[in-house]
């Protein structure tokens, strides 16, 4: 690693109304590294990111590119100047090739172009970073991993000397993870700079070189890999020691809540098809799935609590018939849902705490009379939840959208598992938010199992499901390809499966 600092920012603050969301930061990567930047939700990552990257620009401070003071209007310039950004939600044209992709907006193009001439550079350039991008195929034809490839080549191609990953690891199998570590430090080997925004301890550990820590705006330290633990991290950036981590138990498994059998769904334009589910979950039981976006995940929740219908097949919760059932009616068969979208299909954003919490319960004697809603016993029931499930308010009338994520995940959770559902569907249920509020979500889940809940856990987090689930199931372009008790699974089986392998052919290899 060079000493050379490539990119240096100087008491960098970024000032929102009522909100410092850089409070004098300063951050330097060098020539030749993988520096990680590692945070909180709210700690000022992704805002001191964007002001690198000139979507942003800052209320105070200063920025250097390879000694040389710089001021960004736009991401633009910062491109001009070899810094890319590549977002966890990828900017490409499903229509376009990747080669058409790449040079989409560029200005340094004639009007006529020669894509066969780009095609063989973008070819040549691939292949000296081992990428294995096709410039020729269309996008839409692309897996995740292969789509976040482009971007990275795309940033190459416009000659990016520093780039910046925002929690890049979230959509990728573990395959495609190694993969991409080892074309970031083909990246570094060669004087790139690379700056990972990720929350995964075991990621930093695995191929950071140093790693800065923001917390609550400000720049707590910056230390080289092997001057830390993910423990101490965990400290760092929660300014206390890490909460004592839920572990899984033995619980005792009931009778059948959830079964599913032979379910077949048609797709809807991009969305995929189901096809032939066969699925069971007893109570007491945390099923988790996995599988890469795109490949069903979200229609299979969508389907169990009546949001999608299903054209043909069986669903059955505790013994009755649930298919094609209108989301009341899943909903009064006692099914919660925690969807990924909590902003959208969770929660309404414009509305406050009362009303969001009530949603699922307005009818019932303990709040209405006849037609009426009884608004004081309202706000006492919600007052209840608040202190229950630890949310955190300034207002009971204030919109949730002010809320921080890790306070509108618990909202959400009080809400869906306040009267003891039979059948607990949840979506990500941890995603984007903070340690502290990832624990929370993972303790309120197994209490749920605990207390004799089916609990579906669709999650990207291998962690996650190796910590929390008893079986866990693959999806792979809308077929479940195995479901494993977790104790004999392993991360590379699961992988495999993810990338399209059966269950009988990952035992065989």
């Amino acid at each position: 690693m060079k000493n050379s600092a490539l990119v240096k920012m100087v008491g960098i603050t970024k000032k929102f109304p009522g909100v410092t969301a850089n409070d004098n930061v300063n951050f330097e990567v060098q020539a030749g590294e993988i520096h990680a930047l590692l945070g909180e939700n709210g700690s000022g990552k992704s805002t001191l990111m964007s002001i690198l990257s000139g979507m942003y620009r800052p209320t105070g401070g200063r920025i250097f590119l390879n000694d040389k003071e710089v001021s960004f209007k736009n991401p633009r310039d910062a491109i001009a100047a070899g810094i890319g950004m590549v977002h966890q939600h990828f900017k490409l044209v499903d229509a376009f090739t990747v080669a058409e992709n790449v040079v989409l907006g560029s200005k340094k193009l004639s009007f006529f172009l020669n894509m066969d001439k780009i095609e063989k550079k973008l070819a040549r350039l691939s292949e000296s970073y081992g990428l294995g991008v096709n410039p020729s195929a269309k996008v839409w034809q692309l897996s995740v991993g292969e789509r976040q490839r482009v971007e990275i080549v795309k940033m190459l191609y416009r000659g990016s000397k520093v780039l910046i990953l925002d929690e890049p690891t979230a959509v990728l199998t573990p395959q495609e993870t190694r993969e991409l570590f080892a074309t970031l430090r083909k990246m570094t080997d060669r004087g790139h700079a690379v700056i990972l925004i990720t929350h995964k301890m075991q990621e930093v550990m695995e191929v950071a070189d140093r790693v800065t820590v923001l917390r609550r705006g400000k720049s707590v330290a910056t230390l080289k890999r092997s001057e830390v633990t993910p423990k101490y991290l965990a400290k760092l950036m929660m300014g206390q020691d890490l909460p004592e981590s839920i572990k899984r138990q033995k619980r005792i498994i009931g009778k059948t809540v959830l079964k599913m059998s032979g379910v077949n769904v048609e797709g809807e334009g991009h969305r995929p098809n189901l096809n032939n589910i066969n699925l069971s979950i007893r109570a007491g039981e945390i099923v988790g799935i996995v599988g890469v976006a795109g490949n069903g995940r979200r229609e299979l929740a969508e389907v169990i609590v009546g949001l999608r219908k299903i054209s043909s097949g069986r669903i059955q919760i505790c013994g009755r018939d649930a298919a094609n059932k209108s989301p009341r009616e899943i909903i009064d068969a006692g099914v919660s849902y925690i969807p990924d979208d909590r902003l959208g299909t969770g929660l309404v954003p414009n509305l406050g705490a009362v009303d969001n919490l009530i949603m699922k319960s307005y009818k019932s004697q303990e709040l209405a009379k006849g037609v009426f809603i009884n608004f004081k016993k309202a706000k006492l029931y919600t007052e209840k939840l608040i202190n229950n499930f630890g949310v955190k308010l300034t207002s009971e009338s204030a919109p949730v959208s002010l809320l921080s994520g890790g306070n509108q995940q618990r909202l959400l959770l009080a809400r869906e598992l306040a009267n003891n559902p039979r059948l607990v569907i949840a979506v990500f249920p941890s995603r984007g938010l903070d340690i502290a509020a990832t624990e929370a979500v993972h303790k309120l889940l197994v209490n749920q199992a605990e207390q004799g809940a089916a609990v579906l856990l669709i999650s990207e987090d291998l962690d996650e499901i190796f910590k929390l689930c008893d079986r866990v199931g693959v999806l792979y372009k809308g077929c479940l390809m195995g479901d494993l008790p977790i104790e004999k699974a392993t991360i590379e089986q699961i992988g495999l499966m993810m990338l399209g392998s059966s269950q009988s052919e990952v035992k065989a290899s």
